[in-house]
């Protein structure tokens, strides 16, 4: 068998296990885009139903969401600010009614906004809760019904609840938020009695279910807290149970979905014990517990937190960060390796969107101002790659002389390289230069809210999921879903396309199998590109329509790449 046809060969087994292989790695290092917004059904575009949002059917257990809060219509008071709409309710002090008025479920125009939180009784109860603990105080219980200052809690517009024990001791929780979704909470004890009293301030988050979202290894999702200065990415689903719980002199605790978070922040001046637990039948909780204080008769004990339930923005979540309401709560959005490059991307790439008003043209200008950055770089990688194959010749004749000795035959070249002042690597440097940026990119699109349901242009009504336009039913026209991995985009295709186009601009290589190689490597990359964020596919086929560009420019520069290399 010739060399080429094994190279030949050897590239067509790796070029099938990375198309085969590739969705189990993916599956492991990179989060599946979001699902589709939209179908394409009779080459008409629908609504596709929020796969995420809770199911309408209800375990045999639990009640309707309406019935639930029905019953205790009488004993509510209601949450009105510009991004949050619910209540809490007077039975137990829990804020259990939640939504999110800025967030649709779907794109479409009557659909319902995002539910954070649901009372106990309902399939998907997620609440939060604030107390004391029970070192003799006898603190109220979870049935005790508090009497409300006022019926509206409201930016400004603050609410206290207050409730006796009977044995002397009088508790008060002042609620107030913010615009956003932050909660203040001050919790007071007045000891009215003879003797000294245990107070130790508690807040619980509690959760039946586990988040939708699909956990993955780069994206955290499910139990997550910050303590000792530190982030905690490490605890998952099946993991709470055993695991164990922490003590910590600031930080804060909670549970993150991909875009949604409730976070527990207690005093940052004082230490407190945190823990996730995971009762029987009960879902999941977590839960912090400030150390106790004595407090003595006829006086009072006031300790403040915060709660944080909504969306993770990205400008926001910075915001409560740096003005220490809660310190590394911009932790929660899950950055990983690549955070020094990724959170400048985001920045420049919303500026970019406030100013043009479509994230599909702001992800093409961000891809013109990386490119211009690199070009100097790929002028010396055009320079290098002239270089290279001026001495193609030479390089041949050596490989020919001392192919029976390997070593020399390496050491000769690497002379060959200083002689002739060339370095073999200075052209991988801007692929090399834009790998981390590509990964920090897609990380962009699947982390941030700030690109959820953002349209491009005619079909693509969410540039963090796949191109749902496909050739294989013909657009639509025929009634059936064609597997994922074979359900090749529009979007990919021109992927593929301009990828082709760029590889037709390389020098032809010497090696016949090489050509081979470059020939499908185009189509490969496509299979490989389709299932993720037609957001990403944008920037890589601008990015290669521009390298075409400037493949051009360069090659005027340096004609010798285009000459057939002298042997």
């Amino acid at each position: 068998m010739s060399n080429d046809n094994r190279n030949f060969i050897t590239f067509a087994v790796i070029a099938a296990l990375i198309l085969f292989g590739w969705p189990v790695i993916a599956g492991r290092l990179f989060p599946p885009a979001n699902p589709p917004v939209t179908r394409i059904e009779g080459g008409k575009t629908k609504v596709v139903p929020n796969t995420t949002a809770p199911s309408p059917s209800t375990p045999a257990k639990t009640r309707d969401l309406k019935a639930v809060l029905g019953e205790s219509a009488g004993q509510r008071v209601a949450i009105d600010t510009p991004t949050l709409k619910g209540s809490i309710n007077l039975r137990g002090a829990r804020i259990d009614d939640l939504v999110l008025s800025d967030y649709k479920e779907t794109i479409a125009k009557n659909s319902p906004a995002i539910r954070l939180l649901s009372p106990v009784g309902t399939a998907d109860a997620y609440y939060a809760q604030f107390g004391w603990q029970d070192n003799g105080l006898k603190p109220p219980s979870t049935d005790t019904v508090w009497q409300a200052s006022g019926d509206l809690l409201a930016p400004g517009k603050p609410v206290t609840l207050t409730a006796a024990n009977g044995q002397g001791q009088v508790f008060g929780i002042e609620l107030s938020v913010d615009d956003q979704y932050m909660f203040t909470i001050r919790q007071t004890v007045v000891n009215k009695s003879g003797a000294p009293v245990s107070v130790a301030t508690t807040g619980l988050i509690g959760r039946a279910q586990q988040s939708k979202d699909l956990d993955s290894w780069t994206i955290q999702i499910g139990p997550m807290s910050v303590h000792d200065k530190k982030a905690d990415y490490n605890l998952n689903w099946k993991d709470v149970a055993a695991s164990k719980p922490f003590t910590t002199n600031g930080g804060w605790l909670g549970f993150t979905d991909k875009y949604w978070l409730t976070a527990l922040v207690p005093d940052q001046a004082s230490s407190f014990a945190g823990q996730f637990t995971a009762p029987t039948g009960q879902g999941y909780a977590a839960d912090y517990a400030r150390a106790a204080t004595s407090l003595a008769p006829g006086k009072a004990l006031t300790q403040t937190s915060r709660f944080f339930a909504g969306a993770k923005e990205v400008r926001m979540i910075d915001h409560y960060s740096d003005n220490h309401f809660a310190p590394m709560l911009d932790y929660a959005i899950d950055w990983g390796w690549f955070r020094i490059i990724e959170k400048p991307i985001f920045y420049y790439l919303d500026w970019l969107f406030r100013m043009v008003g479509n994230f599909g043209v702001a992800i093409m200008l961000l891809t013109v101002t990386i490119r211009g950055l690199i070009f100097p770089i790929a002028q010396r990688q055009f320079a290098s790659m002239a270089s290279m194959r001026a001495i193609q010749p030479k390089m041949k004749a050596l490989q020919e002389r001392y192919k029976d000795d390997k070593q020399r035959q390496q050491q000769e070249i690497m002379k060959l390289y200083k002689t002739e002042k060339v370095n073999p690597l200075a052209g991988c440097l801007p692929t090399l230069i834009q790998i981390p940026i590509m990964y920090s990119l897609y990380k962009v699109l699947m982390l941030t809210i700030e690109m959820r349901h953002q349209p491009f242009v005619a079909w693509i009504k969410d540039l963090s999921a796949p191109d749902p336009l496909t050739p294989i039913n013909l657009f639509g026209l025929l009634d059936f879903v064609p597997p994922h991995w074979i359900a090749i985009g529009v979007v990919p295709i021109l992927l593929g396309i301009s990828m082709w186009l760029q590889f037709r601009m390389n020098p032809a290589p010497m090696d016949e199998a090489q050509k081979q190689v470059f020939a499908l490597m185009p189509w490969v990359l496509m299979f490989v590109m389709a299932p993720f964020a037609v957001g990403l596919q944008v920037y890589w086929i601008t990015s290669n329509l521009l390298t075409v560009l400037q493949q051009k420019v360069l090659y005027a520069r340096h004609p010798a790449l285009k000459q057939p290399v002298v042997k």
